[in-house]
């Protein structure tokens, strides 16, 4: 007999040679501690499950012992003897007596929720050894049907899965811990700056209509093209990432206290073009000039200015073609696990592959668009999907879009928490132009021109906690901006934007 099972009795009946990490007497004390108070078991539970315990014959205790728990019944070692006198590991242990000296070596009650926590600590460990040796077998069988690429995103699900354990499964919970939730977020909101209980976009008649972006949500942003969704969209990833600061919370917990982490995926675009766009907007040069290299000393030192600025910018941006739904996740838990995720921006929806198990395309956009909403509750950030329009848009004679012109599947509308369309009605009275020897037709034309032009609106046309309505914003073709619309009681030396 060793010296560990000369010291500890109760060890020397179980096998502990495996090479797995564990606690055995970890694992006794606190069944101890439980079969001597009941009460114990609520101050853990919380914490660990049967599934942690490494000793088969202690999770069959645990499990037993939090059902007569659960039932307002007494789990002692006397009760628990009626339910285990044929367990064939028990009587290798020494039988019903086993459970006696559990009792009888029990901790006080104040150590248990470190004991809990230890052994919480190295069932994860066991699970990250057997999920590594799975990643191993799997990558030494060559198999068709298992592609190295989709054995890397099956791991990084695997992996990101285990270290959210215990985060995202809540179970249910009171209506009261659920109230308090809502007052901390409305509080949070009336603390705030703005009151907003969400992230601020940078445009402030946007965030009076949503509240800000909202964790979990999915929001849809649509319109024909040269609405200006990508603009839009790119205005509002600097806006947040600009104002990124990080901080502690109420709660002790750390994060972004305003602005965020912001991933971009530019499907469409390269990543050079949409971080031309971004520059645009913030040094105030013509993308068009940035483009030819056109500019003067003066607004290059400003490009250059703008560029540094921005280097600290929190904004990450994957500009891979045709990623698949599968992979987009993968790489969106990649990025919150390194470097934070608060806000998380796809540029544009049709452009995104499901599994290949669809059989249209209307099926598949309804696996992405799930596949998008799951994203945003599993990693609790908002989502945008920029998402095309159908043409029919065109043959009606007011252009503004509706939920019935969002193109290839009704589940976008289903899906979404918010949909958005961005419209300029600019745009088409540019292309209404009448001959110009028809001079009361060109006044007209020229009146509606100088009324719509630098405007824009954003429709809202769903909100699942929120009005409708209209956002009316500025908007700058040369630098791609959107921007707030200074009101007409402003414009008399009131400050506006």
């Amino acid at each position: 007999m060793n010296e560990i099972a000369k010291l500890n009795p109760i060890r020397a009946e179980i096998d502990s040679a495996g090479t797995l990490p564990h606690s055995v007497e970890a694992e006794q004390q606190l069944l101890g501690a439980v079969l001597t108070n009941n009460d114990v078991y609520d101050r853990v539970a919380s914490i660990i499950g049967a599934q942690h315990f490494h000793e088969p014959v202690h999770a069959r205790i645990w499990e037993i012992a939090a059902a007569r728990i659960a039932r307002n019944q007494l789990a002692s070692p006397v009760t628990l003897k009626a339910f285990m006198e044929e367990d064939e590991g028990l009587k290798e242990l020494g039988g019903p007596a086993y459970l006696a000296r559990l009792a009888g070596t029990a901790i006080s009650a104040f150590a248990v929720r470190d004991y809990a926590q230890m052994i919480y600590d190295l069932a994860i460990r066991r699970e990250l050894i057997a999920l590594g040796r799975d990643i191993s077998d799997k990558a030494a069988r060559v198999d068709i049907a298992s592609e190295p690429a989709a054995q890397i995103v099956e791991a990084e699900q695997q992996l990101y899965k285990l270290s959210e354990q215990g985060k995202s499964e809540t179970g249910f919970q009171s209506f009261l811990k659920a109230v308090t939730d809502a007052v901390n977020v409305a509080n949070a909101a009336y603390q705030r700056d703005g009151g907003l209980a969400g992230i601020s976009t940078g445009l402030d008649d946007m965030d009076a209509k949503l509240g800000g972006l909202h964790k979990s949500d999915l929001l849809i942003l649509a319109g024909r093209p040269s609405m200006g969704k990508t603009s839009l969209a790119t205005n509002i990833a600097f806006n947040v990432a600009k104002a990124y600061k990080r901080g502690r919370f109420p709660d002790g917990t750390e994060g972004a206290v305003s602005g965020g982490v912001v991933g971009f995926y530019s499907l469409e675009m390269s990543a050079e073009q949409l971080a031309g766009r971004i520059l645009a907007e913030a040094s105030e040069i013509s993308s068009h000039k940035i483009r030819q290299g056109d500019m003067t000393e003066g607004e290059f030192r400003r490009f250059v200015d703008a560029a540094k600025t921005l280097e600290a910018c929190p904004l990450y941006i994957d500009d891979t073609p045709a990623l698949p739904i599968s992979q987009l996740a993968a790489r969106a838990r990649r990025l919150k696990r390194t470097h934070g995720l608060d806000v998380l921006i796809i540029d544009y929806l049709q452009l995104v592959r499901g599994t290949g198990k669809s059989e249209n395309r209307v099926n598949e956009i309804s696996e992405i668009t799930m596949g998008l909403k799951a994203i945003a509750k599993e990693l609790n950030i908002p989502v945008i999907a920029l998402s095309q329009l159908s043409r029919q848009v065109e043959s009606r004679e007011d252009k503004r879009p509706q939920l019935s012109d969002l193109r290839e599947s009704g589940s976008i509308e289903q899906d979404a928490d918010v949909v958005m369309f961005v419209y300029r009605g600019e745009y088409y009275k540019e292309r209404e132009k009448p001959d110009e020897n028809n001079i009361e037709a060109t006044a007209k034309w020229i009146e509606d021109m100088e009324r719509l032009h630098g405007k824009a609106e954003v429709i809202i046309g769903k909100q699942r906690h929120g009005p409708i309505g209209t956002v009316e914003l500025s908007f700058e073709a040369q630098f791609t901006r959107f921007g707030n619309l200074v009101k007409p009681w402003q414009q008399n030396g009131e400050p506006g934007y």
